[in-house]
């Protein structure tokens, strides 16, 4: 199932373009599950397409956690955060080999963001068992994997993982070309 792909850094960059806001509307898709003053993760947030709108969402005295495998796609988000004026609202960290590297965030998590991400990892097993530990109870976190590269039987076994993990798993408003669920930590 994990096709240990990760999208390449020099091609993020595709992953932030404008023409992306056509078919996924940050502000639609997170504006349910974010409010100011959160403190809300985006796992594998590239270049920041979701990360900058989230930044917004919580606000100055929110923050948003993103933590990506690649320096490379956190320089560019960096570089994006500076010149939207929002960098004081990120936390920008380098994932470890097997770990998110947040022990720092245990039990500290409102609101989750793991889009298009999972599928890469080598163990999305042990990504849910660490993301049950970084949130609070009743938090909640949005799961989305872009059909194509997961398939729907593919998406079916990875949430079985998460509810192995302590998280209920209930169908959330449709997202353009994925397939969607909002994990509650139980």
């Amino acid at each position: 199932m994990p096709h240990n792909h990760v999208f390449p850094a020099w091609a993020g960059g595709l992953l932030s373009g404008p023409w992306r806001r056509l078919v996924h509307k940050p502000e639609r898709i997170l504006g349910p599950f974010v409010r100011t003053g959160m403190t809300v993760l985006d796992v594998g947030p590239g270049m920041g397409f979701f990360s900058l709108p989230l930044a917004r969402m919580v606000g100055p005295e929110g923050r948003v956690v993103c933590v990506d495998v690649q320096e490379g796609m956190l320089q560019g988000l960096r570089k994006r955060a500076r010149a939207a004026h929002l960098e004081d609202r990120l936390v920008l960290r380098l994932a470890q080999p097997v770990s998110l590297g947040l022990a720092d965030f245990e039990g500290r998590v409102e609101s989750a963001l793991a889009f298009a991400v999972v599928h890469e990892m080598p163990d999305a097993a042990h990504f849910f068992a660490e993301l049950a530990r970084l949130l609070k109870p009743d938090a909640v976190c949005l799961f989305a994997e872009t059909k194509g590269p997961v398939s729907a039987d593919d998406f079916a076994r990875e949430l079985d993982l998460a509810r192995q993990h302590g998280f209920a798993s209930a169908a959330t408003s449709p997202i353009a070309r994925s397939h969607a669920a909002l994990l509650t930590r139980t």
